[in-house]
């Protein structure tokens, strides 16, 4: 079967909601002759890996474009020799990964064989495993990839492609290369979702809810230390993450937001030695949630966790990603915006997962397209080093991005600092 395709993908975390939203994508470029990748898309196979997965009808009546390329497969990515055997069988030639896997184990695999290699965060079954790394997760992650990264020269890998990091990254040079003679004193990465049911009758009042995993949220807004890095050091708060907010002005819309250990605030920390850290408001219940349980922060572990998914209940509201560049006497921001039921109606996913897979789309198409030297890159570097046209790329399905300038400044990260109104 798989002779009829001159590639084969394999997309593991199949089953969950960063894999559907850019599946959806893929779905429309199987039939958008103006898509960049679009003959490549229509001559792959998709082969779907997850260690909870769904029946094939459950893809193909979701993708119906995409019926005759999908493949399923039921079994544990960190099971090495199954996962090796897989990608055997299979002749994949791209991992686009959507799991939990250890980052650096699947290197390893794909570099072993040969196999280009994406995914969308830092992760480490070392680092999650040992308590020690409690309040510091993500900078250990981040140091395990960078004493192994070198080692693997035999492909070509994109790091962190998401909306934060990924996009985020794109954004941030771009606003840099329009003043290259000025040098930025901070960029602060910035997220506000308000996304949330209709109907908020509908909300448990002891259950988590957020628009992507609750784990990897709860990872950061309660497991971690508020983190920015300054002068190429990271520092951290001995703080809870919620004990305070730090306000941000992007034209009129103004919000304040928690401070959270996040990997494009280290790669663009290092890369331009400017202050930068990552601001993040998430929905008024989930943050109130916390709020109330700040002396037993633990126990929230415990609780009800659910991904807020438009094809469950009807969502409202909307996820705003960008950057702030911030200057001595003045800001510049860019950022995109998406409503939940405008990407529901076309893409059937949430906001949030869309601005994800929009990366993901970016990266595969800067590896199909770009003729990219082998090595493995943060999108940072893929965008400082080679000659990729990722912004291009990402830009074909989102496409409304917002520029704009503070006429002054409201000062670096801890001059933004202000406790909770309780």
């Amino acid at each position: 079967m798989n002779k009829r395709y001159s590639k084969n993908f394999s997309v593991l975390g199949s089953a969950g909601g960063v894999a559907k939203a850019i599946l959806s994508i893929l779905n429309k470029s199987a039939v958008d002759k103006n898509d960049p990748i679009h003959p490549v898309i229509v001559n792959t196979m998709f082969h779907l890996v997850d260690d909870k997965q769904k029946n094939l009808d459950y893809y193909q009546e979701l993708f119906p474009n995409l019926r005759n390329n999908l493949c399923t497969y039921h079994f544990d990515i960190n099971n090495t020799s199954m996962f090796k055997e897989h990608l055997q069988n299979t002749q994949t030639t791209l991992v686009i990964d959507c799991s939990w896997a250890d980052t650096v184990d699947t290197l390893r695999i794909c570099n072993d064989l040969n196999i280009n290699y994406i995914n969308t965060a830092f992760e480490s079954t070392l680092v999650d495993e040992d308590e020690s790394f409690n309040g510091f997760g993500l900078i250990e992650r981040y140091k395990i990839i960078e004493k192994n990264k070198q080692d693997f020269r035999n492909i070509t890998a994109i790091l962190g492609s998401g909306m934060n990091p990924g996009v985020v990254q794109w954004m941030t040079l771009e606003l840099i290369q329009k003043s290259p003679d000025i040098k930025p004193l901070g960029c602060y990465i910035v997220e506000h979702d308000n996304s949330f049911f209709a109907d908020k009758s509908l909300a448990d009042h002891q259950t988590i809810y957020t628009t992507w995993s609750p784990e990897c949220f709860l990872d950061e807004a309660i497991l971690s230390y508020p983190m920015f890095l300054r002068h190429r050091n990271p520092l951290f708060l001995y703080e809870n993450v919620y004990d305070f907010e730090f306000k941000v002005s992007l034209g009129e819309r103004s919000f304040t937001g928690c401070l959270m250990p996040h990997e494009e605030v280290i790669t663009l920390g290092n890369l331009f030695d400017m202050e930068t850290g990552f601001i993040y408001k998430i929905n008024d219940h989930t943050s109130n949630l916390i709020r109330a349980n700040l002396d037993h922060i633990d126990d929230l572990w415990d609780w009800d966790m659910e991904v807020l998914d438009p094809a469950q209940e009807e969502l409202e509201g909307e996820d705003l990603v960008g950057v702030l560049l911030v200057y001595e006497n003045k800001e510049k921001y860019m950022y995109n915006v998406l409503g939940n039921k405008d990407i529901f109606d076309k893409y059937k996913v949430n906001a949030t997962y869309f601005q994800v897979a929009c990366g993901i789309y970016g990266a595969i198409s800067a590896l199909l397209l770009d003729n990219l030297p082998q090595g493995i890159y943060y999108v940072d570097e893929l965008l400082l080093k080679t000659d990729t046209k990722y912004g291009k790329y990402l830009s074909y399905y989102m496409n409304n991005f917002i520029i704009g300038e503070n006429n002054a400044s409201e000062g670096s990260l801890l001059r933004r600092k202000c406790q909770h109104a309780s």
